[in-house]
């Protein structure tokens, strides 16, 4: 393990934050299902690392997931709420224009 490597030791499973909670009751029931079969191998992966304890699977409603602010496109409102929920600060970007539109040396 690379923590090891630096001399980092965990401590307890690592949460992960979903907010699919079809995707958790499918990883904790290790029950076959007919829906499922399709299932590829990196979620089998998944369901071996939940029963060994390494992962724990939490709930997270949608509206909170701070990851959105990296994987996807959102309104400057939703933006700012979830950059501060993450301890960051919020920066007040310009309304509108381009980057032709700001002079680097006056900042």
């Amino acid at each position: 393990m690379v923590e090891a490597n630096v001399g980092l030791v965990q401590v307890g499973a690592t949460t992960i934050m979903c907010d699919n909670q079809g995707c958790i009751a499918v990883a904790k029931n290790p029950t076959h299902h007919s829906r499922t079969k399709h299932i590829d191998i990196q979620h089998h992966f998944i369901r071996e690392k939940l029963e060994s304890g390494e992962i724990g699977l939490k709930y997270c409603p949608t509206k909170d997931m701070v990851a959105d602010v990296s994987t996807k496109a959102l309104a400057k409102e939703r933006h700012q709420n979830l950059t501060r929920s993450m301890g960051l600060g919020v920066l007040d970007y310009l309304q509108s224009g381009s980057v032709e539109d700001v002079d680097v040396d006056e900042t």
